[in-house]
């Protein structure tokens, strides 16, 4: 996809979040965290702060396993999921890291969750 694209089919990502949740247009740290707690598969809950920051590691893991840079090691015995980096991720800059995560997080919900950006 192209700079533009993206930045279109994010837009229409940061809305139908916003409907579907009846709140405010989510951040890229939001949508993260979504991916996380749909990755867990326990449903929504309580989660502490250390929680919530696993949960977007997962999500990041997740996405860049679109990429063949993470692999899924497993479930722990509570049921998290566990990655292992299998490849190196270039150092891209901040504009290319952020395009890249709106990129594959699009790609996410368009082929996971099968919604129509």
């Amino acid at each position: 996809m192209k700079p533009a694209e993206i930045n279109i089919k994010w837009a229409a990502l940061q809305e139908r979040i916003a409907e579907e949740f009846d709140n405010e247009k989510p951040d890229m740290k939001v949508i993260l965290f979504l991916i996380g707690v749909q990755e867990l598969g326990q449903g929504p809950r309580k989660f502490s702060k250390r929680q919530k920051e696993e949960l977007m590691h997962i999500a990041n893991c997740k996405l860049f396993s679109q990429m063949g840079f993470y692999e899924l090691e497993g479930l722990d015995q509570d049921g998290w999921p566990h990655w292992k980096l299998v490849k190196t991720i270039p150092n891209y800059t901040l504009l290319e890291q952020e395009l890249l995560l709106k990129s594959l997080a699009i790609t996410y919900f368009e082929t996971e969750l099968d919604w129509e950006l």
